[in-house]
């Protein structure tokens, strides 16, 4: 089906705005080798965790290995990089995180293993 039959009334490149705007994002953390910890927020998650891996990424290629170690799935990308925001700016205190990466189902993460 032709994405501006999907999305009535608005022009093919608006429509394909909203459509991309209705994608799942996610927040997630990674551990890192060094001991530290990375936050960030993608829309495919599979995706930049193996860009991660490969050491595809400069914030984390000196970093290796890394592992995913909590997430949380967003309706829009602006609400997946809110949450990103919280955890490295501080509102997030560091004790808040660190309860929810050990409260998350080892289950939930085994697909990005």
């Amino acid at each position: 089906m032709p994405l501006t039959q999907r999305v009535k009334g608005l022009t093919r490149g608006a429509a394909r705005a909203v459509m991309i705007a209705r994608m799942a994002a996610y927040a997630y953390i990674l551990a890192c080798g060094d001991g530290g910890y990375y936050y960030g927020s993608a829309r495919d998650l599979r995706r930049r965790l193996r860009q991660h891996q490969q050491g595809e990424v400069r914030s984390t290629k000196g970093r290796l290995p890394v592992r995913l170690v909590y997430f949380e799935e967003f309706q829009t990308p602006p609400e997946a990089r809110q949450r990103e925001r919280s955890f490295k700016n501080g509102r997030t205190r560091r004790k808040t995180i660190l309860s929810l990466i050990r409260d998350f189902p080892p289950e939930q993460l085994a697909p990005f293993a």
